[in-house]
């Protein structure tokens, strides 16, 4: 009778290998569901940081432009440029602030060519229409 016994208690029940596997089946795709959400996160994390690289870039390339040509473009331009193995798209606007010749310029950055109202990123710079004399620090 001893032996019948402990011959039960050494393994598993169906019932209890059946439970087993039905908190498995739940709790499965839910872990998959968090670990795909997390990589969607890191991406789009991924791609708002090349898109403020490239903001940053057309804000330093106006600069440099004001520099060398002693005036600042007005109004709109727009391009794409390829950065991290992609297309980036840009929209660059200058427009006049009520201080005299001081502008606010305004880079939008995405992925698409149709992201201009819904842009990855906007960078905001202002800068006065004529360089200063000596203002490249070099």
């Amino acid at each position: 009778m001893m032996m019948k016994a402990e011959r039960r208690q050494r393994g598993f029940t169906l019932v209890e290998v059946m439970v087993a596997l039905i908190i498995v089946a739940f709790l499965l795709p839910a872990l998959l569901m968090g670990f795909n959400q997390q990589a969607d996160g890191i991406a789009y994390l991924r791609d708002k940081s090349v898109a403020q690289w490239v903001a940053s870039n057309k804000l330093t390339e106006t600069r440099l432009g004001l520099q060398r040509t002693q005036q600042l473009f007005k109004g709109e331009r727009s391009g794409s440029t390829e950065m991290a193995q992609r297309e980036w798209y840009w929209w660059l606007e200058s427009e006049a602030t009520e201080i005299e010749d001081f502008y606010r310029i305004e880079v939008r950055v995405a992925d698409s060519k149709d992201g201009s109202k819904a842009p990855l990123f906007t960078l905001v710079g202002f800068l006065a229409a004529t360089a200063v004399e000596g203002a490249g620090g070099g």
